[in-house]
């Protein structure tokens, strides 16, 4: 009876179980891309099922969140160390978590402090379960030697930015590709229909005034820029409609930064009205970071400048490269002039600004190098897409 029973079962077809992922993801950037890139699994695999840790969008996409985000998104060196206690308690618990889940695959997402602690921990228990790192961390500007650990417990680095595959290739990291920056898929939001860009040509010219998304950013920033406009609007021939974009959680510290601004920008708040003007800006000041390549996709020439903490200052001499504007380094040289820590002035600010008001070789050099960068982050199909196919192949490989 046991023979036949062992017989029936050897010829019996196999179920095909569906694919589990498991996704980690660490801060907001990373939940954005999570649920972007969830939905394209799911155009490969409609019974797919996923696991991990996410925010808001990845929840909403199905996602069962172990711990919320937010016990793991903190930023800096001072705030990381207050919550140190938790974060580690959150890695062993995440790790120990795919460990026991046995997915057939883990994504890892940005955040790589904690991230790639979790995918060590998850290769030397499961070395079988593929892993694939979305988001390269910054080895090329800043400790390289992580390119090489890194083939230990990373299968595959999925980069946002072009020249990435190349900076892994030299430092001895894992494969790497190209899938193309998640602000590929919002062009349309970007730039100008014929009736903005029409407004984008006009008198008075539009100014974006951005000091950036983070309360230390704010702090150190409001006033050089506050200078900077007060200078600029001196200096131009023509009135100047100054428009500031501001995260709502910001508004209020925003508002007491102004208040002794001797020239106002209007506030706009919200995604959709910071687009808006982007698709009508005629030049920007902006702090360093992604806002730097949406305006530099938009269309928008622009002038960067950034201030950082004491205890940041001091690792500056770490940096391997000439530049921290994302324009400048995907296009190896510095198309967007930047004005760091003593050198971010007003004085220094309005001077790089003004000549972006009008038709002059400063202003054409900066169209031109965005026209560069468009052909340089072109990519075949959407980044989610690109990203979803390998990690397909990774699975059925």
């Amino acid at each position: 009876m046991q023979a036949c029973l062992s017989r029936a079962l050897r010829g019996a077809p196999m179920v095909k179980q569906p694919l589990t992922i498991a996704l980690i993801a660490g801060e907001a950037s990373g939940d954005q891309l999570g649920f972007k890139l969830m939905q394209a699994l799911r155009l490969l695999h409609p019974d797919c099922r996923f696991i991990g840790v996410g925010g808001d969008r990845m929840r909403e996409e199905g996602l069962n969140s172990l711990f919320p985000m937010s016990d793991i998104a903190v930023m800096g060196i001072l705030p990381v160390l207050g919550r140190l206690p938790l974060i580690l308690r959150r890695i062993r618990e995440t790790a120990d978590f795919v460990i026991s889940s046995q997915p057939d695959a883990l994504v890892i997402i940005d955040s790589p402090d904690f991230t790639h602690r979790v995918a060590r921990r998850v290769r030397q228990s499961k070395p079988d379960i593929p892993i694939i790192n979305d988001v390269s961390p910054t080895v090329w500007a800043w400790r390289p030697g992580r390119a090489a650990r890194m083939r230990a417990y990373i299968d595959h680095v999925l980069a946002l930015l072009p020249f990435e595959p190349e900076a892994h290739q030299r430092l001895g990291g894992p494969t790497c590709t190209y899938i193309g920056h998640p602000l590929i898929e919002r062009l349309d939001e970007l730039r100008p229909d014929a009736g903005e860009a029409h407004r984008r040509a006009s008198k008075p010219p539009i100014v974006l005034v951005l000091p950036g998304s983070r309360r230390g950013e704010i702090a150190r920033l409001m006033a050089p820029f506050g200078e900077a406009i007060a200078l600029l609007a001196q200096q131009s021939p023509d009135p100047i409609d100054f428009v500031l974009p501001a995260v709502s959680h910001l508004e209020g510290m925003i508002r007491a930064a102004m208040a002794d601004w001797p020239v106002k920008p209007r506030l706009v708040m919200g995604e959709a009205d910071k687009y808006a003007a982007f698709r009508t800006a005629r030049c920007a000041l902006a702090a360093s970071g992604t806002v730097t390549l949406e305006l530099a996709l938009a269309g928008v020439p622009h002038v960067v400048g950034y201030r950082v903490s004491m205890l940041e200052a001091q690792l500056r001499y770490l940096i391997q490269v000439s530049t921290i504007v994302l324009p400048n380094l995907i296009l190896g040289h510095n198309a967007v002039p930047e004005f760091l820590q003593e050198a971010c002035n007003g004085p220094a600010l309005a001077t790089a600004l003004l000549p972006l008001l009008t038709d002059t070789p400063q202003r054409q050099a900066q169209l031109d190098a965005m026209r560069e960068l468009d052909q340089r982050m072109a990519v075949p199909v959407s980044p989610s897409t690109g990203a979803a196919r390998i990690i397909d192949t990774l699975i059925t490989r």
